[in-house]
């Protein structure tokens, strides 16, 4: 069953707010069996849904929108359902009372709100438990258009609680199987190359998928029914023995989940000492539910006086080797160490750019000290010119230098 994202909204055309709803309900339908045709942006404009509509249904079998459901003017999603289904706004004191609900508490009802009430009269509706405005339901020659709130927890409540069942009920596609691995000690196109001749040997119907990142490629394996699962894993065997220790994990999930997993298994606590890097680390350590069974806290040393005060680095050891470098960052990590008072750390300090390099030190100069209790392995990195990519390669590196090291 082929499916396709509609969002609506000028913001996001304009470049006010960025779309994240496509990419996450697209996550899902195809964990749910659904092949996504398409994603599309349009903006807040009657003419343009319509004509958009026409044009993705003879593509596809579900179009999923969000945007435009809300009380002010420019949300005309209703009333353009209504125009293109041949249907009319009509009242529904059912919703009246989800909205009652829903505001309860903070706020009083006023006729804006009272006016998301009104529903297009030959669709479903299907309250919305989080919000106020309705998810709308539109059987139409054996082909579905749902429209959900643009706001990003309803509209997940809505596809995890109503949409997706309801689509499963109607359609039931086959299933998406999948199996990762976190590969790493490869680029993209290293890991491309190296297995190439399994890759090249799946069975009809199979696929590798790449995602690379900083130090890692997640490998994606799928195939589409149910029937096909031992297949499925006896590639899954096959690849697993190819790679061997290059694979880091089996599950899709984050490096900063898969080092915290392993710190807790082992019963061990983490602090960072950040000075390119500027607490990047420590934010995406704590980005984890969780994290505080671990995670102590961090130094953002990023002036040398902080390194000295904090972090007791040495004052001649920044005059003779400069803040970036291997002997500052071994010192920051163990001063870490015993400020924080655990068993791990992981220290930056590096030279994230535009500007600041020299000739023997050029922008995306980094040196990276990770400690295990009383072990401690230092590293320098070079990465390009970009500061944003030099601080995300820093952070990555540095979790994985470190989760190498506890695993040893």
């Amino acid at each position: 069953m082929k499916a396709a994202i509609i969002t609506i909204g000028d913001e996001i055309l304009i470049g006010q707010i960025v779309d994240t709803n496509s990419a996450w309900i697209a996550r899902k339908l195809t964990h749910a069996g659904f092949e996504i045709e398409e994603m599309q942006s349009i903006g807040d404009d009657s003419r343009q849904i319509k004509a958009t509509i026409d044009e993705v249904f003879a593509r596809v079998d579900v179009i999923l929108m969000t945007g435009g459901l809300g009380p002010t003017k420019d949300d005309i999603t209703k009333k353009t359902l209504c125009d293109y289904f041949g249907s009319r706004l009509v009242f529904d004191g059912s919703v009246l009372e989800n909205i009652r609900n829903a505001i309860s508490g903070f706020t009083s009802l006023n006729e804006l709100t009272r006016n998301q009430a009104y529903v297009p009269e030959d669709c479903t509706v299907i309250q919305n438990r989080v919000g106020t405005a309705p998810i709308i339901w539109f059987d139409h020659i054996g082909k579905v258009l749902a429209s959900m709130p643009g706001v990003p927890h309803e509209m997940r409540y809505a596809m995890d609680n109503e949409i997706i069942p309801r689509l499963q009920a109607k359609y039931d596609p086959d299933a998406y199987l999948k199996h990762i691995f976190i590969v790493k000690g490869y680029t993209e196109s290293a890991l491309a190359m190296f297995i190439a001749d399994f890759e090249n040997n799946l069975p009809e119907g199979f696929g590798l998928a790449y995602l690379p990142s900083p130090g890692l490629v997640k490998l994606r394996l799928f195939a589409r029914g149910g029937r096909r699962l031992p297949e499925l894993n006896e590639q899954v065997k096959k690849l697993r023995d190819i790679l061997g220790d290059a694979i880091l994990a089996e599950k899709d999930i984050p490096v900063e989940q898969l080092l915290g997993e392993r710190l807790f298994e082992k019963g061990l606590t983490l602090g960072t000492a950040e000075s390119c890097t500027g607490g990047n680390i420590a934010h995406m350590i704590t980005s984890i539910p969780g994290s505080s069974r671990y995670f102590k806290g961090s130094v953002i040393s990023y002036a040398n006086e902080e390194k000295e005060n904090i972090l007791h680095v040495a004052r001649e050891s920044l005059d003779c080797f400069g803040a970036v470098s291997e002997v500052v960052a071994i010192e920051m990590a163990k001063g870490a160490q015993k400020v924080l008072n655990v068993d791990c750390t992981i220290a930056t300090t590096g030279i994230a750019g535009p500007d600041g390099g020299t000739e023997d030190k050029p922008v995306g100069t980094v040196w990276i000290c990770t400690t295990y209790k009383d072990k401690c392995v230092a590293k320098k990195y070079q990465s390009g010119k970009f500061r944003e990519a030099n601080i995300v390669r820093a952070t990555n590196n540095g979790m994985l230098q470190l989760l190498e090291m506890i695993e040893i």
